[in-house]
C-alpha cells in the first residue's frame, strides 16, 4: 500500500511538474497614429515626445519644449509626410499591418501550446493600458514582454518595458515575469534580413549602408557607470560586458554579423544614423553618408535598415523618398532599400524560438 501511494504521489509530482503555463507573450511596437490627419498626428508625437526616456529634460522643461514647440510645428508637416505614408501603403500604416502580421503567424506557430500572443504599441492604438486589462482578465501564469526593438536603447525597448511594469504593478494577483530586452544576434531575425537581400545584385552597388535609428550622444553615454562615456568603448569594433547594452555597440555587431552572411568586406559598407533632431547625435548621419557617396560619383547605393524590424515612415519615406531625392539632385541614381523582416518566415521562427526558449 505505502509503495502504491508512493508511486501516486510521484506520478502526481511529475504531472505538476511538467504542466504547461498558461502564456500570454506581449510583442510592443513603437507606435503610430491613427490616421495621417493632423489631429492624429498631433496625438502621437504628443504622447511620444512626452515620454522622459525619449526627451530626457527635467518634466518643465520638457512640456515646454515638447508642448510649446516642437509638436504645435511639426504636427502639421509630419501629417504630410505621413499622408504620403498612408498612400503608398494602400491606406494604411504598414507598421500597424506588420505586426499584426507577426501576431497572426506567432499565434499559429504556438498554438497547442497554451500560449497566447498579444501586442501593443508603446504609443497610441491598440494601447497597452487597454491590451494589458484585457491580459489581466486571462489570469495568466506567466507574461513574456517582447518589444520589437532588436538592439536596447532607452527610448525605444527601455520604454516599452517600463509602461508595461507599470501597469502591471498594480494588479493584485503578479504573475510571473519574463522580459526579452534585445534580440540582435537571433539568427532569424538576421537570416530575414540576408534573405531580404536576394532580391538585389549587391556586386552591382557603389556602396551599402546599415542605416540605424539615431539616438542622442547623452542617451548612449548613461549606458556607463561614472565618467566613462560611449567613445571610451570598442563599441565600433568589439561588444564586452561594458558595453553590451548600449544601442551603438549592438549596431555595429549587428553589422558585423549581417556582414559575415552577405560576404562583405569592411570597405564595402558604412554604419551610419538616421532621423537625427540635431548635431548632437550619433554619427555618421545617414543623409550626409549619401550626399559623401553622390558627391564622389556613386550611382547606387543600397541601404539596409536593421532596427526596424517593420517598415515605416523612417525607411519607406525618409530612406526611400528623401535619400532617394538626395542623391539624384547631387547627380547618382538610385538609392534602393532592402525591405524590413515584416513578416518574413525566418523571422517569425526566429520570434518563435526567442519565445520558446524563455518560457
Amino acid at each position: 500500500m505505502n509503495e502504491i501511494a508512493s508511486s501516486l504521489l510521484f506520478s502526481h509530482e511529475q504531472t505538476d511538474y511538467n504542466k504547461v503555463k498558461k502564456t500570454c507573450v506581449l510583442i510592443i511596437q513603437l507606435g503610430t497614429p491613427d490616421s495621417p490627419r493632423t489631429g492624429d498626428v498631433r496625438r502621437y508625437l504628443s504622447e511620444f515626445l512626452n515620454d522622459p526616456r525619449v526627451i530626457d529634460l527635467p518634466y518643465v522643461a520638457r512640456k515646454l519644449l515638447v508642448n510649446g514647440v516642437i509638436v504645435p510645428f511639426r504636427a502639421p508637416k509630419s501629417a504630410k509626410i505621413y499622408k504620403e505614408l498612408w498612400e503608398v501603403s494602400n491606406g494604411v500604416s504598414p507598421l500597424l499591418i506588420h505586426t499584426q502580421n507577426v501576431q497572426n503567424l506567432l499565434q499559429q506557430r504556438l498554438d497547442g501550446k497554451d500560449v497566447t500572443i498579444e501586442f501593443a504599441m508603446r504609443y497610441q492604438n491598440p494601447s497597452m493600458e487597454s491590451v494589458l486589462n484585457r491580459i489581466q482578465k486571462e489570469n495568466y501564469d506567466q507574461i513574456i514582454i517582447l518589444p520589437l526593438f532588436p538592439q536596447y536603447a532607452s527610448a525605444s525597448t527601455g520604454s516599452a518595458i517600463e509602461k508595461a511594469m507599470r501597469i502591471i504593478k498594480d494588479w493584485w494577483v503578479l504573475p510571473e515575469i519574463k522580459i526579452i530586452n534585445q534580440f540582435w544576434d537571433s539568427e532569424g531575425y538576421l537570416n530575414s534580413i540576408v534573405d531580404r537581400a536576394k532580391a538585389f545584385d549587391i556586386k552591382n552597388y557603389d556602396h551599402i549602408l546599415f542605416s540605424y535609428h539615431g539616438l542622442p550622444n547623452r542617451h548612449v553615454d548613461k549606458v556607463y557607470e561614472g565618467s566613462d562615456l560611449c567613445s571610451d568603448q570598442p563599441c565600433e569594433t568589439h561588444l564586452n560586458e561594458e558595453n553590451k547594452h548600449c544601442y551603438k555597440a549592438t549596431a555595429y555587431a549587428t553589422t558585423r554579423l549581417l556582414a559575415e552572411k552577405l560576404n562583405l568586406k569592411e570597405d564595402d559598407y558604412t554604419v551610419c544614423f538616421q532621423s537625427r533632431l540635431d548635431k548632437k547625435w550619433l554619427t555618421p548621419f545617414s543623409d550626409e553618408v549619401v550626399e559623401e557617396w553622390a558627391k564622389k560619383g556613386a550611382k547606387k547605393l543600397l541601404v539596409f535598415s536593421p532596427a526596424f524590424v517593420a517598415d515605416c515612415l523612417e525607411t519607406l519615406i525618409e530612406i526611400g523618398t528623401e535619400y532617394q531625392e538626395i542623391f539624384e539632385d547631387l547627380g547618382g541614381e538610385k538609392v534602393d532599400l532592402v525591405p524590413s523582416c515584416n513578416d518574413h518566415p525566418e523571422f517569425i521562427s526566429g520570434l518563435e524560438k526567442l519565445i520558446i526558449d524563455i518560457m
